[in-house]
């Protein structure tokens, strides 16, 4: 398709956490916080994804976020994330979208009943049909069971909404099907710490999780990849950091490290997410020190050179 936004080709897109009061209620000023963060890092916003508990929110609750985010006219692109098995449930909250100035969707493979190829291609071309915006599909059969089928993205190769792939299987060859299956799709790593392997095959750039905690770090990392200039010192170094994201279940550790570091007011996620399975914080809590170091490094040696 036509990319008719060309903010959409940002390399970084933060799936953003939903930052919780401590009666579980949308903590809007930390989530203001957290955006202009990504905001003056230049990376593009994804919310309302599985990293933002939009499962675990009412559905005013995720109304709230749409409209509070777009009330703050930031100057990145908007995605945002749509994700259930409940067809008319997805079809009235794509309505509601299209009557906001967003400018993507996010849609993953439909949760828990395991859809075969016909049950994919019927589901996504439904929603795809009813939207106006750009469309990237999501592949993470971790989450959803089963994996989204390269024959349906194959048959929906041409259709006038479908922009994008994030591929979250983990895997090279995997990132490599869906790209030829994919047409002129642009391909995302749904992994920080696939990027590396997936940038020489064409990955366009990455929605990330480690983007919340590091948003300026997670740029520069993800600019290097592209061009091919990271270590394998850093390599390595991304790879444990981006790891340390997952030691709970995400997005509890982001939450817990932006509570700590003091960027949210409280570590809350909703049920059954609980803060208290975070045993490892000490040891995130010092990866993210030394990511903040990793960065001043580099762009002290940048400014130096340059």
């Amino acid at each position: 398709m036509n990319i008719r936004n060309n903010s959409l080709n940002n390399p970084v897109w933060t799936a953003i956490v939903t930052p919780l009061t401590n009666s579980g209620l949308p903590d809007l000023d930390s989530m203001e916080r957290l955006l202009r963060e990504q905001e003056e890092a230049g990376n593009g916003v994804l919310i309302l994804g599985s990293t933002g508990e939009s499962l675990n929110l009412s559905d005013s609750e995720r109304k709230l976020i749409v409209e509070f985010t777009l009330s703050l006219d930031l100057n990145v692109p908007i995605m945002v994330g749509v994700g259930g098995h409940f067809l008319p449930d997805m079809v009235s909250w794509l309505y509601f979208l299209e009557t906001k100035k967003v400018d993507a969707y996010l849609m993953v493979t439909p949760l828990y009943s395991k859809p075969g190829p016909e049950g994919q291609y019927r589901w996504f071309k439904t929603l795809m049909d009813i939207v106006t915006r750009p469309v990237m599909l999501y592949n993470i059969p971790g989450r959803t069971g089963t994996p989204l089928n390269l024959e349906v993205v194959r048959r929906l190769s041409d259709h006038r909404n479908f922009w994008a792939i994030k591929e979250a299987s983990g895997s090279v060859d995997d990132f490599c099907a869906y790209g030829e299956a994919s047409g002129d799709a642009m391909m995302f790593s749904g992994d920080d710490l696939m990027l590396p392997q997936f940038a020489p095959h064409g990955a366009r750039g990455v929605v990330s999780v480690a983007g919340n905690v590091w948003p300026r770090e997670t740029r520069l990392y993800t600019e290097l990849a592209l061009e091919g200039s990271l270590s394998e010192e850093d390599k390595e170094f991304w790879m444990i950091a981006s790891k340390a994201m997952f030691v709970a279940s995400n997005p509890v550790p982001a939450k817990m490290v932006l509570y700590k570091e003091g960027r949210i007011r409280t570590p809350e996620v909703k049920l059954p997410l609980h803060k208290d399975d975070m045993t490892r914080l000490e040891e995130v809590c010092d990866i993210s020190r030394k990511v903040n170091e990793w960065y001043q490094k580099k762009t002290f040696i940048e400014t130096s050179v340059g």
